[in-house]
């Protein structure tokens, strides 16, 4: 891992894990802020929605991605699940911002575009392959090279093949002739 991952995943994780310990540590207020949403999307799904525990469950999931992309354990994996409650949040913190009067707005101005930075951030490490080509690359090469081996694979059996025939074909000449002559 080179120096600046080293340094930049924990500093990108930290506002993540942080904002995920306040969660769990203040369920109701999260469960509160998740409400209006919730009750928009409660009637798609196919269970009851505890407010509380879903914050619960989205501060824990924060905390172990964040920790999880900090060591670099599945970082990219842990980056998607932290872009997506990134965007979650920022959405939920702004419809539930004040906005009373001109600093409460560019408060939640601020807000929003701290959250939308940290969003992008996480995007970044979701693709980030540490110098290792990614999985569309691999699978391409490896498409390249299936292709490569079997129209090899394919030369060599028309050779065999042609091989084969020609001694067949003076097999039967052979005995074509030694029938014919006698």
């Amino acid at each position: 891992m080179s120096i600046v991952r080293f340094l930049a995943r924990p500093m990108l994780a930290s506002s993540f894990v942080l904002a995920g310990v306040h969660k769990l540590k203040n369920a109701d207020d999260t469960a509160a802020q998740l409400s209006p949403l919730l009750r928009r999307t409660a009637d798609a799904l196919p269970f009851q929605v505890n407010e509380k525990v879903l914050a619960r469950a989205i501060g824990g999931t924060q905390v172990g991605a964040g920790v999880c992309f900090a060591l670099g354990k599945s970082a990219r994996l842990a980056a998607t699940l932290l872009a997506v409650i990134s965007a979650l949040n920022s959405y939920v913190e702004w419809r539930s911002a004040d906005i009373s009067s001109k600093e409460a707005r560019d408060a939640r101005r601020k807000q929003l575009l701290k959250n939308v930075s940290l969003t992008g951030g996480a995007l970044l490490a979701a693709v980030d392959t540490a110098g290792k080509p990614s999985l569309a690359w691999r699978a391409g090469t490896f498409a390249a090279d299936a292709k490569k081996n079997a129209s090899h694979f394919a030369a060599d059996a028309k050779k065999t093949t042609n091989k084969r025939l020609k001694k067949a074909d003076k097999v039967v000449r052979k005995a074509v002739d030694h029938k014919a002559g006698a």
